[in-house]
């Protein structure tokens, strides 16, 4: 087994590879390829920053833009006859829904469902003919965008059966 043979050694003794020798026109030249690459690198983490937040700024606009359809639909049903302010608002109730789908909105469902605290916010704890934890009453919708809770279920729970032996 042979090994290289080299003249500087650390302090155990064992042999390290010292860096060749470069001239002065060299390392200037390194230098400058280095202050370069610390600068574009510099550029790319300011031009990164500066397009995220105009990406979190105008995220929402096709949201927004849908919205706005259905503020129009409002401001004709407010100028409606009686007769057909019923019908408009349930139209406009179901474009609302459909807006909300298409961005990834869904209403939580909490009917004939156990309690569940990630989902649901507890307002009541009332006596039924239910099972104790079952949700009884939705006081307020609760919305999930995607897989994401953003507004739990304001629910009234059941106790339990009503004991009525004393």
């Amino acid at each position: 087994m042979s090994e290289e043979k080299n003249d500087w050694s650390n302090a155990n003794g064992d042999q390290e590879e010292q860096p060749p020798e470069i001239s002065r026109a060299e390392y200037e030249e390194l230098y400058d390829k280095y202050l370069r690459l610390a600068a574009d690198f510099e550029n790319f983490k300011k031009r990164t920053a500066r397009e995220q937040e105009r990406f979190v700024r105008f995220a929402n606009e096709q949201f927004a833009f849908d919205i706005l359809e259905i503020l129009d639909n409002l401001e004709r049903a407010l100028q409606a006859d009686d007769n057909d302010l019923r019908d408009g608002l349930i139209q406009i109730h179901k474009l609302f829904l459909s807006v909300l789908e298409r961005h990834g909105i869904s209403p939580v469902d909490c009917e004939h469902t156990r309690f569940d605290p990630n989902e649901h916010e507890a307002i009541a704890h009332v006596e039924s003919d239910q099972d104790e934890g079952m949700i009884v009453d939705e006081v307020l919708r609760g919305y999930r965008m995607y897989d994401r809770i953003i507004r739990c279920a304001r629910v009234a729970v059941s106790k339990g059966k009503e004991n009525t032996e004393e």
